[in-house]
């Protein structure tokens, strides 16, 4: 079993920081593009909720990222301490968004919920919210 911790701040660029170091990680699992690109689009759009809607676009708060692969698949999650979420199947409906004045889709977690084998959301209002997700190998 392999395990990355990363914490980084809540700043727009952590997005492509982490995808890379998560996607190294992956170089020699034996995975197509494919996978690769679905794994990295989830740890975006994690991050991206975080950022966007945890912290409220203040990127000086900390988001940690945990990544653990073994033989069967990868577990990834992804925890702010920021704003949580107030009602969480809501959250998962596609197309609902927070913040529809900011051109947000609403995509987020249908998009995670969609590459993922598991898809978990655990969050308390003012507390924070943790992704806990899981992907099977190909």
């Amino acid at each position: 079993m392999k395990e990355l911790t990363i914490i980084c701040k809540s700043e727009l660029e952590s997005i492509s920081n982490v995808r890379g170091m998560v996607s190294s990680l992956l170089a020699n699992k034996n995975q197509t593009i494919s996978f690769i690109n679905e794994v990295k689009t989830i740890v975006s759009e994690g991050i991206t909720n975080a950022i966007i809607h945890g912290y409220n676009e203040d990127d000086d708060n900390d988001i940690i990222v945990r990544v653990k692969t073994d033989n069967a698949g990868i577990s990834i999650s992804i925890e702010d301490f920021g704003a949580g979420i107030e009602d969480i199947n809501q959250a998962k409906e596609v197309l609902f968004s927070t913040m529809k004045s900011k051109d947000r889709s609403g995509l987020g977690f249908t998009i995670m919920e969609l590459f993922s084998t598991k898809f978990n959301v655990i969050s308390e209002l003012g507390k924070g919210t943790k992704l806990e997700i899981y992907k099977e190998w190909e």
